[in-house]
């Protein structure tokens, strides 16, 4: 038996040469830094405004139809085929107003995705 200490393999390189590379909008979005940052508050601040801007046109609807009948005595009390004026639009009118919205909002948030998508994809 020798007394040598055992061979260790070092590897040697050099620093990397050229330029570096700019990160594109999606890197420094899975990087967590501070431009990626930016990028996704805009989008959720996009996003949101949408859904404020679609709440507000429901309450400004829907939500408002028991104050006319509350305000406008002669309309609440109105029946059409025997059924009241009220139901018909509560029970009816509502949900094609709403499949509406429902398909604006989706539409308008997926351009707004596409855009955002756009925005951060490398060129």
């Amino acid at each position: 038996m020798t007394d040598e200490p055992p061979v260790v393999r070092v590897r040697v390189t050099g620093p990397r040469g050229g330029r570096p590379r700019p990160m594109s909008g999606a890197s420094q979005i899975d990087a967590r830094t501070d431009v990626g940052d930016i990028y996704m508050r805009a989008l959720m601040r996009t996003q949101l405004r949408l859904a404020l801007g679609v709440t507000a046109v429901v309450l400004a609807t829907i939500g408002l139809l028991p104050v006319a009948f509350t305000l406008f005595g002669g309309f609440g009390t109105t029946t059409l085929l025997g059924i009241p004026l009220p139901w018909l639009l509560l029970g009816g009118g509502v949900y094609p107003v709403l499949i509406a919205l429902a398909w604006v909002f989706v539409r308008r948030a997926e351009r707004n995705e596409q855009a955002f998508l756009d925005l951060i994809r490398p060129k």
